[in-house]
């Protein structure tokens, strides 16, 4: 995230800010395939996650980002009706390896500080699900 604002009540920022955000964090190096939020984001309104995954794909499509391929996340939340579920028709599917789950876990729970039953860590699936292959 940078320093941009992840709170709930998310204002729009210019999709320059976040292009010029992402550029700054990543290094600049080829990647086999990099993962972003979708732009439709995970939940409803992640106003933050909608503009990341608009700025990496557009970043990526315009050569800015190096990478072979580039996966979405695909997941939806009924319009906020429950915890954000897998959309089953995405196109890929992979279960993480119970150490790399683990790892994901122990980092939303201990290092980011979120309660084990609260929104964040019960969102922390083991399966994943990825939309919108793109490939170059």
């Amino acid at each position: 995230m940078g320093d941009l604002d992840d709170s709930p009540e998310q204002k729009p920022l210019a999709e320059t800010e976040v292009q010029e955000t992402i550029l700054q964090l990543l290094p600049r190096k080829h990647f086999d395939l990099m993962i972003a939020h979708d732009p439709a984001g995970e939940y409803t309104r992640h106003v933050r996650h909608e503009e990341i995954g608009r700025a990496a794909i557009t970043l990526w499509h315009a050569g800015k980002l190096s990478a072979n391929e580039l996966w979405t996340f695909a997941y939806e939340d009924g319009n906020k009706q429950y915890l954000p579920r897998p959309i089953k028709t995405a196109p890929i599917y992979r279960i993480l390896p119970e150490r790399t789950w683990q790892r994901k876990y122990e980092i939303i729970t201990t290092t980011y500080g979120f309660e084990k039953n609260g929104f964040e860590a019960e969102t922390t699936p083991e399966r994943k699900h990825f939309g919108n292959l793109q490939t170059q």
